[in-house]
Formats: C-alpha cells, sequence, structure tokens
C-alpha cells in the first residue's frame, strides 16, 4: 500500500468531521495516501492532526474546494448539511463545486451512496441497475447528484459510489443509530425499534464502508468511469438482530439488560412542524416499514470479498466510540471474551 506514496497520490476528504468522511481519511492515511481534509473552522490552515492536512475552508465556496483540490488525484465527497437540514439549497451546490475541481485536477470522486434513491419500484433487493423512482424529497435530490457525477464521469473525472444501508460505527452523526435506536453519550437502558414486526433492516459499519472504498480507489484505473457498488453489509432479517447485539454486547459489558421499545412514530408526526431533524427522519419511515436488501455481486466480482467486520465486534467499538460504553484495556477485553 505504500506505493501511493511513492506516486504521489493525494486525496483531498470533504466532510472529514463527520462519521464516514473520518472514517475515510483515516483508513487512506493509514494505507499511505496523503490526505487533506477541508473544514470551517477548528484549526489553523495546513495544521497537521492523525496525519491529515486540515484546510480552513467551505465546501459551498467553490474557490475554497479548487484551492484544496490542487495536485489532488482523489476527493472524497462525504460532506452533508448537519442534522438533515437545508438539503436542498446545500447538497447540489457542495456537489457541483466538488465535480469543478475534480474535472481541474483530473481527480476521481468517491461518494458515501444511500439507499434514499430508489423507491417501491426496485424492492426488496437493490442492484446497482435498479430503476432509480424516490418517493421522498431528499431521495430526488441524491438521484440528481448522481446524475451530475455521471455527466461528470463522461468530462474528464472518474466517479465511484458505494451504497450502504443504514451507517453505525464510533462516530453518531446523522445516522438511525445514533439517532432512533438509542442515545450517544450515556448508558443503554432501552432501545428503540423503528421498524414494523418482522421487517428486515440492512445495516453497514462505517469502517467496512471506508476500507472498502479504499480497496476500490486501488483498482480505481481498471474501473468504468461511473462506477457504482452496493454493499451487503449486515442484514438484520426480523427488524430485532441489531437491538439483540447491543443487549448482547451492553449485558457482556457489566451493563443492565436494555429494555426494547417501539419507536412512537406518533410522536414524530407531532413534533415534525417544529423539529427539523425529526421531520427529515420521518421522511424515511417507508424504509422500515418493508424489506430492502443490497446485492453485492458487483463488489465481490471486483474486490474478490466485502470488507466485513463481525456484528458484535461492530455494535461494542460503536458503543465505546459513541460514549454509551466505557474504553477497555486489551487485558480486559481478553478476560470478558474468555468467560464468554
Amino acid at each position: 500500500m505504500s506505493n501511493n506514496t511513492a506516486l504521489g497520490n493525494t486525496a483531498l476528504v470533504l466532510g472529514a468531521t463527520g462519521g464516514i468522511g473520518g472514517e475515510v481519511a483515516r483508513q487512506l492515511v493509514n494505507a499511505g495516501w496523503k490526505v487533506r481534509a477541508l473544514r470551517r473552522g477548528g484549526t489553523q490552515s495546513g495544521e497537521q492532526k492523525g496525519g491529515i492536512a486540515w484546510i480552513t475552508g467551505d465546501a459551498m465556496h467553490r474557490a475554497d474546494v479548487l484551492a484544496a483540490a490542487q495536485g489532488c488525484s482523489v476527493i472524497v465527497h462525504a460532506v452533508n448539511p448537519p442534522g438533515y437540514r437545508n438539503w436542498g439549497s446545500l447538497v447540489l451546490p457542495m456537489v457541483d463545486n466538488t465535480i469543478a475541481a475534480a474535472q481541474a485536477q483530473g481527480a476521481t470522486i468517491v461518494l458515501p451512496g444511500t439507499v434514499y434513491n430508489y423507491g417501491p419500484s426496485a424492492f426488496p433487493t437493490l442492484r446497482e441497475d435498479s430503476p432509480q423512482e424516490p418517493v421522498t424529497r431528499k431521495g430526488a435530490i441524491r438521484v440528481q447528484m448522481e446524475q451530475r457525477l455521471q455527466a461528470a464521469s463522461r468530462q474528464g473525472c472518474k466517479v465511484i459510489v458505494v451504497r450502504a444501508g443504514d451507517f453505525f460505527g464510533p462516530k453518531p452523526g446523522n445516522s438511525w443509530f445514533s439517532q432512533g435506536l438509542i442515545k450517544p453519550g450515556q448508558p443503554v437502558k432501552t432501545i428503540t425499534l423503528p421498524g414494523a414486526p418482522g421487517v428486515g433492516h440492512q445495516w453497514s459499519y462505517l469502517p467496512d464502508v471506508a476500507r472498502t472504498m479504499v480497496e476500490l480507489l486501488q483498482r480505481r484505473d481498471a474501473l468504468e468511469p461511473f462506477a457504482a457498488f452496493h454493499m451487503q453489509g449486515h442484514w438484520d432479517a426480523d427488524g430485532t438482530q441489531m437491538a439483540e447485539a447491543i443487549r448482547r454486547v451492553v449485558s457482556n459489558r457489566g451493563g443492565a439488560h436494555p429494555t426494547l421499545t417501539p419507536l412512537p412514530w406518533w410522536l414524530f408526526t407531532l413534533a415534525a412542524p417544529f423539529v427539523v431533524t425529526l421531520r427529515e427522519l420521518r421522511e424515511m419511515r417507508y424504509l422500515w416499514q418493508q424489506p430492502v436488501r443490497m446485492d453485492n455481486a458487483k463488489l465481490l466480482a471486483t474486490l474478490g470479498h466485502e470488507p466485513h467486520t463481525p456484528l458484535d465486534a461492530a455494535v461494542e467499538a460503536a458503543l465505546v466510540g459513541m460514549g454509551c460504553l466505557p474504553e477497555q484495556t486489551a487485558a480486559a477485553s481478553r478476560l470478558v471474551h474468555s468467560a464468554q
């Protein structure tokens, strides 16, 4: 992997303070890449931290993105409006700025994709070429994003899209795991179940998604100009297996056995006019009312495997990272696992 440094490969990560952007940045550094990250504030421009060169700037300002992308062969577009706010006015201008910078550098764009692009016409199994007929406003915007990226791939830059199920991982961010199932920063006493009884759900562990992106980047020269891939991730067959994994992990770490409770969707409906995040989450309810699975055959054919962390290990790392479980020493971890 060190050949990336020898080739002078440099990646710009937009959204590196978020869950998936931060994880991709970290794994790129570990794989020998030079990594830059754009963020609005908090550091002095050029400051090195964790092997990442932080640059002060705003993804909404094209001049900032163009300047930060100078000499980059890859741009990771992992930036999203916080709390799902202002999607209509922010999402497309930001991706247009990324496209402009990538075309100027002849760079490859990497986009963490979602299932929002798809509606019931494509369910229950989603493949890369399934019809994109979204039923939500955010889904329509995601389709427009990918359409613009497809057009850009015909005009001087390559694009890799990795679509996956609901993210979970050490950083809470905008995720159902942290905003719907449990509460970050406190012991897990209750686990909320958003899905209809018996309905399966697709989950994806952030470090696995990031590792997939890094491995695809290492093969980018052999990929088509617009290359989309689906990840299988973790399939929760009846909508309770993720909750049961959280229960196991909490219990094995000495915590009280959490209770399960259905999500009060009626409360989301009442609060939606006043709370933006709840309104945006409510729009995605259709994904909890019917099973939606991702077919990863194309990814397997390309990589030969899909990076996959065992569910309980992934859940434990997520809960520790979110402050729901204390850090555990290596010795204590061995004792706990030897007792299981």
